[in-house]
């Protein structure tokens, strides 16, 4: 793909900074960027994420900062093109991953994973080979849930340079994992990109939502309704708070220039 080092043009969704972009610009910065092993941070943006950006300074802090936002959640996509941006689409986080590993096997570029259970991506690295025979993988790992230490940070560091990984795809959930590439920026040799629950998605432990509920905004319900003990508080406030916020902005994205 071409080169796409360009000014990037954006738009604000409440608190949350979203580059317009489509798909190709997309791939062709993960491609370029990991070509260069450049140390670049990627976000991609639902409802859930602008919504607590709103309510974090640190999280708001690092998506200003981050090299890339996309928009994930069809609200967002939706908001934006109320604001004009008619042609934008819906970049989300399972999707975006998968066609990047298609890119990825083709040009040689290595891959790793950090986050997630070592069942599931025992699970995903079958899937991944089946459909991408030739993928570099460099390494797949799950971290312990609690804090690490400074060694044991530096070890998983060390590993995800020493494997020459391009593209970086961190599964830690929101916002730990955007804080996570934030600290990293400079350390890991890699485009972070953080993809949530994108590994579970793709092994299949975890039901993606059909694709008519994906362009209806209706992703979340599906969610709910897979595991609703978990996520009901999080999806009654998150989205009640989306539509006020958004209702004091005529549910409509704003531009911003960086």
């Amino acid at each position: 793909m071409k080169s796409l080092e360009m000014k990037r043009m954006t738009v604000r969704v409440l608190s949350a900074p979203l580059d317009l972009l489509s798909w190709s610009d997309a791939l062709g910065r993960l491609t370029d960027w990991g070509r260069e092993r450049r140390s670049a941070v990627v976000c991609i943006c639902n409802v859930h994420m602008a919504v607590t950006a709103g309510l974090d300074p640190e999280l708001a802090s690092v998506l200003d900062k981050a090299d890339m936002v996309t928009p994930d959640g069809a609200p967002v996509a939706w908001a934006m093109r109320r604001a004009g941006f008619v042609s934008q689409e819906r970049v989300n986080g399972p999707d975006l991953m998968w066609r990047y590993l298609a890119e990825a096997e083709k040009l040689g570029q290595v891959v790793f994973f950090f986050g997630g259970q070592d069942d599931v991506l025992a699970i995903l690295r079958e899937k991944m080979l089946a459909t991408y025979p030739g993928l570099k993988i460099g390494g797949m790992v799950s971290p312990p849930f609690r804090a690490l230490t400074a060694e044991e940070d530096q070890v998983y560091v060390d590993q995800i340079n020493a494997a020459g990984a391009a593209v970086l795809f961190v599964g830690l959930g929101c916002p730990k994992q955007e804080k996570w590439m934030h600290a990293h920026r400079g350390r890991i040799n890699a485009v972070m990109v953080g993809v949530g629950a994108a590994f579970d998605y793709h092994a299949g432990t975890i039901k993606r939502a059909p694709l008519w509920m994906q362009r209806y905004g209706l992703e979340w319900f599906h969610r709910l309704c897979s595991e609703p003990r978990r996520l009901w508080k999080r999806y009654l406030v998150t989205n009640t708070l989306f539509i006020l916020g958004m209702a004091r902005h005529g549910f409509k994205a704003h531009r911003i220039n960086k």
